[in-house]
């Protein structure tokens, strides 16, 4: 007996040893050291083919790219569940699209859904849904001490490699995963995997510390890729790691598919004038040219590159700088920058962009001046090997960061209906310039992200709980996440149903003053008998901060009972708009040397001044060549105090998702985003402290504001006000999916497109 059980006992730790071995830690013995190689997917020049019954036939790479944030979780959270996957696939299908791009490994939700949808596609005999992996290299590493031989970095992109292959084919048991997702990976959704993009957007400094760091470590001799003798160092680095994931897949599972690595601009093979170079800090170069393949990889390399129709404007920048003239180049900058400057961008040993643009190339479809399409042309004629544009769009957040000055597709501020319509431009523009294939971004907005030019202005560390919609990094989704478990707590459409006496605030003199808020909206209802809106202007005060603020407003010229710090303006469709109290005015007191040309904190706004200000975000940082002979601001801004008219109504036919405010009949229905009100943390109702006080942005609890109302006619007496109570939501915000017009419109494109190519097929 004791020798079963202690048989026994081996035998299950021999079991639990191997299976971790296998799983866990990838030990593997090559049983079939001559089995062939197979791959489906294959690049043939400048084309990308997939083999179909037994034939390599051209294939379009249609893509969107899929986030892993949903209200109330951190990306890093992996709470998005199976059943969800599974709708969303079906709606991304539906759309149009016919790959997904992930970044990253994710939880097991994602590749047990994955499995599941393309099995029920295939058995039903329709096309599946096809993945490109990423292989991610966090923040941290990137803008560390590090460079990119660190073994922190290196070694675990190396690792990192292995771990997705044996994910995607249903090998890998994986916990505690650094930062990535984790479970039990057993099913083999190898099958619909076309390829792998590895990296990230690469910080310039990283390539340029990289190549100063280890100058001797510029080339790369693998089995199955292999540098040129114009590699750098990081060129190098990544010929390591593709050559790493090529050849663990061929030994392993005996399959290939595509490699790219990814890139952007900042980091794009181009060398460019020193206007360029000063003006957006263009010191690096990644030329995947300098990577060539072996005989042994049969699938095959794509150059990959995020690139986005307003970042970084470097054709724009080249047509101002061209119209300043060289001399006048040389003026502003000074003869030493200059010579600096030429001198850094000779030693990158990359071709000018110049060579590679015609005159042509910058009229689009439209015959617009289009510099995005110059720029794709530019990248699509340089390179040797398919170009897929794995990341464009344009936000739908209220927010702006970035102005694209030729089509209008900016960076955030775009309705949804601006938005459909810039992604079919952009597609138009990729699949013009010669581009294989593109990837939208992006499928769902995600609450948790930041934007630099608001990321002072709130709590980072509570962004998922709350939709700012300030913030235009958070709204590039087609899918948006409503507030409210069903339906929002109010449409600003001038329907009153949604409205109760309860939302009542205060009454004066027959006018009334009603009020709500969600997780992305402080909500106003308005009543003015006989209110005209061609004539009569509203006036609502708003005090929040009890450390600044003030009893009147020179310009235009009220009083308030108690002291405020923002008043809300309605003026008619075109000039109503949200001030703040100049003490409490956040771009003066985090960018004020830039838009201002003064320091306020050497004299600062007093803390019951009257001089109320248009609020404003700021936009690029510094003129491109600021002339030394001029004291005005260097910095553009953008005025997201105004108030736009319109109806908020997704369901209604004149919806218009910016609209701000909307007149019916003797009402006034108002919607504030919580940023505007300088609202840090709105799901604890923390907003900002006196800036003067804590030098900087800094976080106050409040349980309270006070708001009232007025019209011109008595904005002379003081307005009476009344306090509203705050409750927070803590980390349970609420949330309800919505496909946004711009899901169908890109659609209604789609489907003509392909359509048409039946047709003509």
């Amino acid at each position: 007996m004791k020798t079963f059980i202690l048989t026994a006992c081996a035998a299950v730790l021999l079991f639990f040893a191997a299976y971790t071995a296998y799983y866990r830690f990838g030990v593997y013995f090559d049983l079939r050291p001559d089995e062939p190689v197979t791959t489906f997917m294959k690049t043939e020049g400048k084309s990308i083919l997939m083999e179909r019954d037994g034939a390599y036939l051209p294939f379009e790479i249609r893509g969107l790219n899929m986030g892993v944030g949903i209200p109330g979780e951190w990306a890093t959270s992996y709470a998005i569940d199976k059943k969800t996957y599974l709708r969303w696939f079906r709606q991304i299908q539906e759309l149009g699209a016919n790959t997904v791009r992930i970044y990253t490994i994710l939880q097991d939700d994602f590749y047990n859904a994955f499995y599941e949808y393309n099995r029920e596609q295939e058995e039903n005999g329709r096309e599946p849904l096809w993945l490109i992996h990423g292989v991610w290299v966090n923040d941290y590493m990137q803008n560390s001490h590090r460079e990119a031989y660190d073994g922190d970095l290196l070694e675990t992109l190396l690792r990192d490699c292995k771990t997705t292959v044996d994910i995607l084919h249903g090998q890998k048991v994986l916990s505690l995963g650094r930062g990535l997702g984790s479970g039990s990976y057993r099913k083999d959704v190898s099958p619909w995997v076309i390829g792998y993009i590895i990296g990230v957007e690469w910080e310039n400094t990283l390539v340029v510390y990289t190549n100063q760091a280890d100058g001797a470590l510029n080339s790369y001799e693998g089995d199955y890729l292999c540098t040129t003798e114009d590699a750098t160092p990081f060129e190098a680095f990544l010929c390591r790691a593709g050559d790493g994931i090529i050849a663990y897949e061929s030994t392993r599972y005996k399959q290939q598919r595509l490699v790219a690595f990814s890139n952007w601009p900042t980091t794009d093979p181009f060398s460019y004038p020193v206007a360029v170079a000063y003006g957006r800090e263009k010191y690096a170069c990644v030329n995947v040219e300098h990577i060539t393949s072996k005989e042994t990889f049969q699938s095959g390399m794509f150059a990959s590159y995020h690139v986005y129709p307003y970042f970084p404007d470097y054709l724009e920048i080249l047509r101002r700088g061209g119209e300043l003239g060289d001399e006048e180049i040389t003026r502003r900058l000074g003869a030493t920058i200059r010579a600096t400057l030429e001198y850094r961008q000779s030693k990158l040993n990359a071709p000018s962009i110049l060579d590679y643009l015609r005159e042509p190339d910058y009229r689009d479809y439209q015959n617009r001046y289009n510099t995005y399409i110059a720029y794709l042309r530019a990248l699509n004629r340089f390179h040797s090997l398919p170009v897929v544009i794995s990341e464009y769009g344009v936000s739908t957040g209220r927010g702006m960061a970035q102005e694209d000055a030729n089509t209008g597709r900016n960076q955030g501020h775009m309705t949804e209906q601006e938005q459909g319509q810039a992604a079919i431009d952009c597609y138009r523009d990729i699949m013009d310039a010669g581009c294989s294939g593109s990837c939208l971004f992006t499928w769902q907005d995600e609450w948790f992200k930041r934007t630099w030019n608001t990321m002072h202005a709130v709590d980072l560390d509570k962004t998922p709980y709350w939709s700012d919609y300030q913030t235009n990094e958070q709204y590039f989704g087609l899918l948006s996440f409503d507030p409210g478990a069903e339906e929002s707590v109010c449409c600003v459409d001038g329907s009153l149903s949604e409205w109760t006496r309860a939302d009542r605030v205060i009454e004066h003199n027959g006018m009334e003053l009603s009020m709500k808020y969600d997780e992305k909206f402080l909500y106003f209802l308005v009543k003015k008998p006989g209110f005209d809106p061609a004539e009569d202007t509203l006036y609502l005060p708003i005090d929040t901060t009890p450390k600044t603020g003030s009893t009147l407003c020179q310009n235009p010229a009220a009083a308030f009972e108690r002291a405020c710090d923002f008043l809300v303006i309605i003026q008619g469709r075109e000039n109503s708009r949200v001030l703040v109290q100049q003490r409490y005015e956040a771009l003066r007191s985090t960018y004020a040397y830039d838009y201002y040309t003064e320091d306020p904190y050497i004299t600062p706004p007093a803390k019951d001044t009257p001089v109320f200000t248009d609020i404003y975000l700021p936009l690029i940082q510094r003129d491109f060549l600021r002339d030394p002979d001029q004291a005005e601001p260097s910095g553009t801004k953008f005025n997201t105090g105004a108030l736009r008219y319109g109806c908020a109504n997704p369901e209604s036919p004149d919806f218009d998702s910016l609209s701000d405010f909307i007149f019916s009949g003797d009402y006034v229905e108002i919607r504030i985003p919580w940023q505007l009100l300088n609202f840090s943390n709105p799901s604890e109702m923390m907003i900002h402290d006196d800036y003067y006080e804590c030098y900087g942005v800094e976080n106050l609890h409040i349980d309270a504001l006070y708001a009232g109302v007025c019209w011109d006619g008595e904005s002379q007496c003081r307005i009476p006000m009344a306090a509203v109570p705050l409750r927070g939501w803590g980390k349970k915000p609420t949330a309800h999916e919505r496909l946004k017009q711009s899901y169908y419109i890109l659609q209604d494109y789609w489907r003509q497109l392909d359509q048409a190519e039946q047709i003509g097929g």
